[in-house]
């Protein structure tokens, strides 16, 4: 069974008070509701006052530019399913403990979307020839590692471009709720969660790589404080499933009747299509699950298994590849802030004769 070390401190039980991940129940839904997908704020949500708010653009371009949310709501919309995932997802799986937020498996989610794509933004502002980074800034302000800054995150010029980049400004068809960015916010499909910075009050061009807390410090895979590790930056391929049955209170563990079982979840990447998701049961040999059409090319895919559920206990487990030959691996690949581990998801299931009113 998996266990999660016990020496969980006040200070990760705060932040998990703070943020939420998604009931897996919930993967049911093809695009999450609001209330239902996942959260992460690093600092404090900011109160804004939409009718003062500007987007500042700048940096190197030939002409900065200064919009007000409704210039930019009057600029071309595009409403896209996207699939947000954090990259601390599963960091309490892993051992030795890694101390931050505890995200089990369900820091993930997937919306629809809707603002201006950022590219034409970025060609109208005049993109200069040595610009080479893209710099989003937040509202949100702590301190981290020691360091007080605004919350900021960079992607390398030729992502900023890329089509499906938005400024959005609502989620599944209503304006952006204060926890998830409002007024606006960046949406970087295929990009981990903290790329998409949220209540965004500037976008900067630069000429060099952007050295800020969030990009050199945070979110960079290492072993140990010394080096400089790699950055992270695209979701790698997961599958989840809807635990079958009904839980007890307090394990989590799955109660269900003996017979057919559909068993069935959601699998996304954020470098290529999901091509491949499989179950194993018991530790047997993994079986192909059907795959459904997923909303978007940037949303995750549904899939589905039967399995005859006996009477016993049981281990059940499932992985995903993608279309570019990525896929989970057997065990986690520890680090020392926890991120990208993509290891499978594992539910116990209790297949018992009699589920009714009364003790089992």
């Amino acid at each position: 069974m998996e266990t999660v070390p016990a020496a969980i401190t006040l200070e990760e039980l705060g932040l998990a008070a703070r943020n939420h991940g998604l009931p897996l129940e919930a993967l049911r839904h093809p695009l999450t509701p609001v209330g239902l997908h996942y959260l992460l704020i690093h600092f404090d949500i900011p109160a804004v006052d939409a009718a003062s708010w500007r987007l500042e653009l700048g940096g190197c371009v030939s002409q900065p530019l200064s919009l007000g949310l409704e210039q930019l709501r009057a600029r071309p919309q595009r409403t896209l399913a996207v699939t947000l995932e954090c990259a601390g997802n599963g960091r309490a799986l892993l051992e030795p403990h890694v101390a931050s937020q505890p995200w089990l498996t369900g820091a993930v989610g997937t919306a629809e979307w809707t603002g201006t794509p950022l590219a034409p933004l970025l060609e109208e502002a005049g993109i200069a020839d040595q610009a080479v980074e893209v710099v989003f800034t937040g509202l949100d302000r702590g301190a981290q590692g020691g360091i007080v800054h605004d919350y900021e995150r960079s992607i390398p010029l030729d992502e900023a471009l890329r089509d499906e980049v938005l400024l959005a400004w609502a989620l599944n068809g209503e304006p952006l709720p204060p926890q998830h960015g409002y007024p606006l916010r960046v949406i970087v499909p295929g990009w981990y969660g903290m790329t998409h910075v949220k209540w965004l009050r500037a976008i900067m061009l630069v000429d060099e790589p952007f050295h800020g807390y969030q990009q050199d410090v945070g979110y960079r895979l290492r072993q140990t404080e010394d080096e400089p590790g790699e950055p992270v930056t695209r979701m790698l391929p997961r599958a989840l499933m809807v635990p079958p049955g009904i839980p007890d209170f307090f394990t989590r563990t799955r109660l269900l009747q003996p017979g057919s079982c559909l068993l069935e979840g959601r699998a996304w990447s954020g470098w290529a299509p999901i091509d491949r998701v499989e179950v194993s049961v018991d530790g047997g040999p993994w079986r192909p699950a059907e795959l459904e059409e997923p909303l978007s090319s940037h949303a995750w895919r549904g899939w589905r298994l039967r399995w005859d559920a006996t009477v016993g206990e049981h281990v059940l487990r499932c992985r995903a590849a993608d279309a570019a030959g990525n896929a989970q691996p057997d065990e986690p690949s520890w680090n020392l802030d926890g991120y990208c581990n993509n290891a499978p998801q594992v539910v116990e299931v209790a297949v018992v004769d009699e589920l009714e009113q009364g003790t089992v």
